[in-house]
């Protein structure tokens, strides 16, 4: 079944190789905590913060050898109390497991996005 996995992180400074960097560590912990391969997601949608826009995000999958998962990057709404300088991701995944075993992961700043949910290694599952 395709289910949604969430993940958000956050940089300190729009430059291009921290939200590379950062995209990339969430990307792989995403795919590992749910046990992931290229082959099993189907494809990745990325917001950045209006105050992100030294790169797209979605470089940082084909950097990791995800050559073929269909990405795109989207501008995240500008809410006056929204969190600045993140990254977030939602991933469309083919997984086995139920809808409330999905591990979705909330690095950096991020957490505080789903405190609600965290465990102790800071993913929601």
């Amino acid at each position: 079944m395709i289910r949604g996995i969430r993940g958000a992180t956050t940089v300190e400074h729009d430059d291009s190789q921290e939200i590379l960097n950062r995209t990339k560590e969430l990307l792989l912990e995403m795919a590992e905590r749910n046990r992931l391969t290229p082959e099993n997601i189907s494809s990745i949608c990325f917001t950045l913060t209006p105050d992100l826009h030294a790169t797209f995000p979605a470089e940082a999958a084909r950097l990791v050898g995800w050559r073929y998962v269909p990405v795109i990057c989207m501008r995240e709404l500008d809410v006056p109390h929204g969190l600045s300088m993140t990254i977030r991701v939602l991933m469309h995944a083919d997984v086995t497991v139920s809808q409330d075993s999905v591990v979705h992961v909330y690095r950096e700043r991020a957490t505080v996005l789903r405190e609600d949910l965290l465990d102790k290694d800071g993913a929601v599952g």
